[in-house]
């Protein structure tokens, strides 16, 4: 007995749900943890640089309409270095902070009261 011929669009169907079910199966498994660290390594890279290159901008800006050439631009620089240093400090106590709540407490350690 001759099988039934199926419709091209059925065969579509058919094809992409076992290729969808092959790269769920070959697609790598991060943990949500790793795709939070990976995020917040991003974030401390775009604050430094944004920090170092916001301040430097600014200087520049300064010193095209103050006409004060080489102080502007440095200023901005340790202005916006500064700023860098201080956001990602701020940034790593919260994320800190966060990952400590979420650990919850530590265990205490029985004092060894005989010695």
């Amino acid at each position: 007995m001759p099988t039934p011929v199926e419709s091209h669009d059925e065969a579509r169907k058919r094809l992409s749900a076992r290729m969808d079910a092959l790269e769920a199966e070959r697609a790598p498994k991060q943990s949500t943890a790793v795709q939070a660290l990976s995020g917040d390594g991003f974030r401390f890279l775009g604050e430094v640089v944004g920090g170092v290159l916001g301040g430097t901008g600014l200087g520049w800006v300064v010193d095209r309409f103050a006409n004060t050439q080489p102080l502007g631009l440095i200023g901005g620089l340790l202005i916006g270095t500064g700023f860098a240093i201080f956001v990602a400090v701020r940034g790593a106590a919260e994320r800190t902070k966060k990952a400590m709540e979420e650990a919850g407490p530590l265990p205490s350690i029985p004092d060894d009261e005989n010695d």
